[in-house]
This record gives C-alpha cells, sequence and structure tokens, in this order.
C-alpha cells in the first residue's frame, strides 16, 4: 500500500468541509430567491386582478349610462310611472 502525501489529504479534506459549510448558506440563497420570485408573482397577479376589476366597473358604468340614455322622451317615463302605479 502507498502513502498519499500529507498536502493531498489536507487539500481533500478542506474541500469536502467548505463544500459542508457553505451548503447551509447555499440552501439559505435558495429560499430567498424563492420567496422573492413568489413575492413578485402574488404582485403580478394583484395588479392584474385590479386591471380586470377596473374594466368590469368601468362595463357595468357604461352600461348603467347606455340604460339611462335610452329612455327616450317623459312620455315614456310617464306611461312606465302609470304600469308601476297601476300594478
Amino acid at each position: 500500500m502507498s502513502h498519499v502525501n500529507d498536502q493531498i489529504t489536507d487539500a481533500v479534506t478542506q474541500t469536502n468541509v467548505q463544500v459542508v459549510a457553505d451548503a447551509p448558506a447555499v440552501a439559505l440563497g435558495n429560499v430567498y430567491q424563492t420567496a422573492a420570485h413568489s413575492t413578485g408573482l402574488m404582485f403580478e397577479n394583484a395588479v392584474n386582478a385590479q386591471s380586470q376589476q377596473n374594466i368590469l366597473a368601468q362595463t357595468a358604468t357604461t352600461q348603467g349610462v347606455m340604460q339611462i340614455y335610452s329612455i327616450d322622451t317623459i312620455s315614456d317615463a310617464m306611461a312606465i310611472s302609470q304600469e308601476l302605479s297601476a300594478s
């Protein structure tokens, strides 16, 4: 059996220790990166939902105004009023 140089065993040992020592930092870095990505997606979805709600509100307002303007004359309003009071 041949003897291995002490410098080689020291280098291998130090490399292994460095890998083991770096593992928690790398893992925590991955956790932070994942959390940042998830937060970014959350804000992106919130902005998209708010935009869709604004579109729906504008559509409802437009439909309401169109219904108000669709009553042609005062005679129509009076006829509707008479119908409602008769029933």
